[in-house]
């Protein structure tokens, strides 16, 4: 019997044989996901001027994306965002329900989905494996997590988006650069010492 070659560093992950079948692993793969983003959403410092929080679920997404690969990638950030909003306790702070998920920050949620996707995609083109296009991945999709994130928030809080003293720009994108920075440069580090480590021994 043949086996096919890892694509993305999901697939270097050993599964029970009961579980050896694609749709069990998808399940496992995609709630793990939506649970590691909840763990990460409890990593919270809070700003005075803004609604919307430092936390590490950019990490997560950004992680999520680059492990899962695109679709399993965007199904757990979905799920996620979906138990959060039916009330477990999943975004910062254990905060939950629908005014949440639907709330300020419901367009940094809705970034999530897409930015996981887009990394998922580069991992999937097997972009991930060098540290300059794994970085770049993650740097678009940290742009749309910031894009989705200000234009919601500005639209929530009745708020320019770049112009005047209180813009979205301010509130949902500065005050969160350099700790991105470093989450998207730690992340982007992750996958190719990862398949250097362990790729090698399922090629």
């Amino acid at each position: 019997m043949t086996t096919s070659l890892p694509t993305v560093l999901s697939d270097l992950i050993p599964f029970p044989h009961v579980m050896d079948n694609r749709r069990s692993k998808d399940v496992t793969l995609v709630v793990g996901g939506a649970l590691f983003t909840a763990v990460a959403a409890q990593i919270v410092i809070h700003l005075g001027f803004t609604p919307v929080p430092i936390t590490g679920q950019t990490f997560a997404v950004l992680a999520v994306g680059t492990t899962l690969g695109v679709r399993r990638a965007m199904a757990s950030q979905m799920l996620y965002w979906m138990l959060g909003a039916v009330g477990l306790p999943f975004y910062a702070n254990g905060a939950s329900g629908w005014s949440t998920a639907s709330g300020a920050t419901a367009g940094y949620f809705f970034g999530f989905i897409l930015a996981s996707g887009l990394v998922g995609w580069f991992a999937d083109q097997r972009n991930d494996r060098n540290y300059l296009s794994s970085l770049s991945a993650m740097t678009l999709g940290s742009a749309i997590i910031y894009l989705c994130g200000a234009l919601w928030l500005s639209h929530s809080l009745n708020i320019p988006v770049a112009s005047g003293t209180k813009n979205a720009i301010s509130m949902g994108v500065s005050p969160f650069l350099a700790g991105d920075v470093l989450k998207m440069a730690l992340v982007a580090g992750v996958a190719p010492l990862a398949w250097a480590t362990f790729g090698s021994r399922r090629q």
